[in-house]
């Protein structure tokens, strides 16, 4: 029981640092809000979280975004420099390892990722392991890809399909 509290309590930890140091470059375009402002020139995962959680407390990048300040600039493409979450925490091959037995602590860690209910959790490891060789396609799948068939799956099973359709 600890070791899967630990298990779970990593992926949480290091889906947030990931998601943190995102924020900092990507809302809003790079350079938006008082944090990046403050924090201008400086690498390191310090100055990138303090950026971001200048921002985000105090509000600033939101208001930049809906009044042209603070450096922000709606009109600017949103996009993901980085790897994919699933690979970057090395959940890929468990998950492909879990979904193939239709059971496992990594598929239900992907399945909380997805906001896929308790009481859905089972049915989505049964539709996720008949399909399996649909999601994980080729030995050299991305998590991209993976992500992208696993929604693909559930948008056609009519107990899955409303998680589909949020946003990925």
């Amino acid at each position: 029981m600890d070791k899967r509290l630990l298990s779970k309590g990593l992926i949480v930890g290091l889906l947030g640092a990931a998601s943190l140091a995102a924020q900092a470059d990507e809302a809003g375009g790079k350079g938006c809000g008082w944090g990046n402002m403050l924090f201008e020139g400086q690498r390191g995962l310090a100055p990138h979280l303090l950026a971001t959680t200048t921002n985000g407390t105090s509000g600033n990048a939101t208001f930049g975004l809906t009044s042209g300040t603070n450096g922000c600039d709606s009109s600017v493409r949103i996009g993901y420099g980085g790897r994919s979450w699933l690979a970057m925490n090395g959940m890929l091959d468990n998950i492909a390892e879990d979904m193939a037995q239709g059971k496992g602590e990594a598929l239900d860690a992907y399945a909380t990722l997805l906001g896929i209910e308790q009481g859905d959790r089972a049915h989505f490891a049964q539709v996720t392991q008949a399909n399996f060789s649909t999601i994980f396609s080729a030995p050299d799948v991305t998590g991209e890809q993976v992500l992208a068939a696993t929604l693909d799956v559930m948008s056609r099973d009519q107990q899955l399909a409303r998680y589909a359709k949020q946003p990925s």
